[in-house]
């Protein structure tokens, strides 16, 4: 073979291999890639809801635990006495609305005792007055006869008295029901006041929902002394002990949630127009360099937080300097769910990535890592 033939087939390879290079650069130029990329999760903030002194911490730092596997558990003997204390509340409670409705209907008792005895003086009262009304007009008569001596003193005598005793016995009866009036107002009075003080009946009583309130509250307390996970995921930055004190509302630990990764590609501005939710992505961890997982692309951020002209010392506006020639493209993020991870993969929040998205069509399946020199 000639020195000519031999220098051509290895001009030929050489240009082959600089061709199929070249190509597949432009194939990562014309889709968008950047190496600012961040891998991201939902960190939970552990926070007990009560007070008080941690007792059992069964986990370790940087440990794996599942839905419901019990955290650390806060000292529950005060709440456990408040759960009695509350359970007695409820017993008093419902022995005071029991002897109230008995109240009630022996104050029942007494109002219709009284409203008898009011008709009794009523219809006494009535019977009275026809008999003042006969005594009289008898005692009227015998005047008449006694002036034209047609009847005896004593007959008339007889008569007046009569009539006084009979008027004597209709105020005495007035003043019954008088009395009896006003005992069975004060009665009725009784009986509205064992009723307020009784409130609504059975399950809608206040006081009974009050005391049930408090009892359930108290419950939930001593529910809460055990703090467990809400969701599969690794515990990070532990830093309790036991016997440390666990303030409300106050985070204890963080867990990462297991099942919530996704990686957030920060690409220029200029190349966020050509990407769409739903297109696919490749994805390479630094951490994993020779390893590429497959995603695609969930949403893209409406808006990055404004640097020049936010407050800074003295209340003035911030404001960085710039190059006048040159405009400095801003970053967007772009989040990517992942889709299966490869085996031998872990994710860990807050390391590196490079993301490039296939905008052009190309098959992510088949896509090779990202050079070194782009991660």
């Amino acid at each position: 073979m000639s020195r000519i033939v031999k220098v051509s087939l290895t001009g030929l390879v050489v240009l082959l291999a600089v061709a199929a290079i070249a190509f597949k650069y432009w194939d990562y130029l014309r889709n968008p890639w950047t190496r600012d990329g961040q891998v991201r999760a939902n960190v939970i903030q552990v926070a007990p809801r009560i007070s008080g002194p941690i007792v059992d911490l069964p986990i370790r730092d940087n440990q794996f635990v599942r839905a419901g596997d019990l955290l650390f558990r806060i000292d529950p003997r005060t709440y456990e006495a408040a759960v009695d204390q509350a359970a007695a509340n409820l017993d008093s409670i419902r022995d005071q609305l029991s002897a109230l409705e008995q109240e009630v209907e022996a104050a029942k008792a007494v109002v219709e005792q009284s409203r008898s005895l009011s008709e009794q003086a009523r219809a006494l009262i009535t019977s009275t007055q026809a008999e003042v009304e006969r005594t009289q007009g008898d005692f009227g008569r015998q005047a008449e006869l006694l002036q034209k001596g047609f009847t005896p003193k004593a007959t008339y005598d007889q008569a007046k008295a009569a009539a006084d005793e009979a008027q004597a016995d209709l105020e005495r009866v007035q003043a019954q029901l008088t009395q009896a009036r006003a005992a069975e107002l004060q009665a009725q009075a009784q009986l509205a006041r064992t009723v307020a003080d009784l409130g609504a009946p059975g399950d809608e009583n206040a006081q009974l929902r009050a005391a049930r309130a408090a009892l359930e509250t108290a419950q939930l307390d001593l529910q809460f002394t055990e703090v467990r996970a809400a969701k599969n995921g690794y515990v990070t930055n532990l830093n309790l002990r036991l016997g440390s004190q666990a303030v409300a509302n106050q985070p204890a630990l963080a867990l990462v949630d297991a099942d919530s990764f996704w990686v957030s590609g920060y690409f220029r501005e200029t190349l966020v127009g050509r990407i769409r939710p739903g297109d696919p992505a490749v994805v390479t961890l630094m951490s994993y360099p020779e390893t590429p997982v497959l995603g695609v692309v969930d949403s893209i951020g409406w808006g990055i937080a404004q640097q020049d002209g936010s407050t800074g010392q003295d209340l003035l506006p911030a404001v960085s300097p710039t190059f006048e020639w040159i405009r400095l493209a801003q970053r967007i993020p772009v989040r990517v769910h992942l889709e299966q991870l490869p085996e031998g993969i872990e994710l860990r929040v807050g390391t590196t990535a490079s993301v490039l998205v296939m905008t052009g069509g190309g098959d992510a399946a088949g896509t090779p890592p990202a050079p070194s020199l782009l991660q």
